[in-house]
């Protein structure tokens, strides 16, 4: 018993801390493996560290998984985990559907509220709606969403990513610029940043009075190609990339960040635990010396 309590202390010595940082997966690499009970997910959750869930294709994820809101807040409480924030997207360039998109948001963030989470994710519509005058309605929409979360006492915050209309480093920066600083806040993709020609640790390190959260996910560029779309195949675990990693774990430990990254995988060569796992050991090896 003294052994097996020895071993079991050692193993969860290996998990991320999750204590100023807070580690969390997104919900959506497992789209791309046979379908699991949404329980299997908290069960991977709760035994690599990862306990946090950003949640995609919101509603329709519930039906995906047969499960309730109830229910799945349930299973998550009963493992230690819990759903953090939802990936948000909606026609925020049209400014006669801003009602609705406003509506959505705050649906989503009703929500996320029953799980304690106070963050929304909220991504850009897709590059072929780009255009000056919709790009000028998307960031008037994005304060307006800015204002309604702060209103329900979240933070709503833009996640940059290839193939749609915030990709650039240009057009983040345009973004930024267009919204205000008070209502809406920055959730950027390391990943997205990287593979878009962005220096990652110079951008959170030039927004990091608005950041959020944001996704550590891990990228290579590939030779003579352009970023117009995103290449699963460029998507590592933690590490295995060419990201400066400690280098953002600097700017967070700067700026004492007490919040959750998002390792939100698109590949997982060996299957999510396998991935979580070399992800998390990462974490411990690697960035855990920096700031925990």
């Amino acid at each position: 018993m003294a052994l097996m309590a020895a071993s079991l202390a050692r193993a969860a010595g290996r998990l991320p801390a999750n204590k100023n940082v807070k580690w969390a997966l997104g919900t959506n690499l497992w789209n791309y493996f046979p379908r699991v009970a949404f329980t299997d997910i908290l069960d991977v959750m709760r035994d690599t560290g990862f306990i946090g869930a950003r949640l995609t294709q919101f509603p329709k994820i519930l039906e995906t998984y047969g499960i309730t809101a109830a229910q799945m807040r349930r299973e998550a409480d009963r493992r230690g985990c819990r759903v953090v924030t939802i990936s948000f997207n909606g026609a925020a360039h049209v400014r006669e559907r801003r009602g609705e998109v406003i509506a959505d948001a705050r649906k989503a963030m009703g929500f996320l509220k029953d799980f304690g989470a106070n963050h929304l994710v909220v991504f850009s519509p897709g590059r072929n709606n780009s255009g000056e005058a919709g790009f000028g309605a998307m960031c008037e929409c994005f304060n307006e969403i800015g204002r309604a979360a702060r209103e329900m006492g979240f933070y709503a915050g833009l996640h940059n990513h290839l193939g749609q209309m915030v990709e650039t480093r240009e057009e983040i920066e345009q973004c930024m610029a267009l919204t205000d600083p008070k209502l809406f806040y920055f959730s950027p993709d390391t990943a997205h940043l990287h593979l878009a020609g962005c220096d990652a640790v110079k951008t959170l390190e030039k927004y990091k009075a608005r950041l959020m959260m944001a996704d550590y996910k891990d990228a290579r560029r590939a030779a003579n190609t352009t970023p117009d779309k995103l290449d699963r195949n460029a998507i590592f675990d933690l590490g295995d990339g060419e990201i400066d990693f400690p280098g953002c774990h600097r700017v967070l430990k700067s700026i004492g960040f007490q919040g959750w990254l998002v390792v939100d995988l698109d590949i997982a060569r060996h299957g999510p635990r396998a991935s979580y796992e070399r992800s998390g050991k990462y974490v411990v090896k690697k960035l855990e010396p920096v700031y925990v």
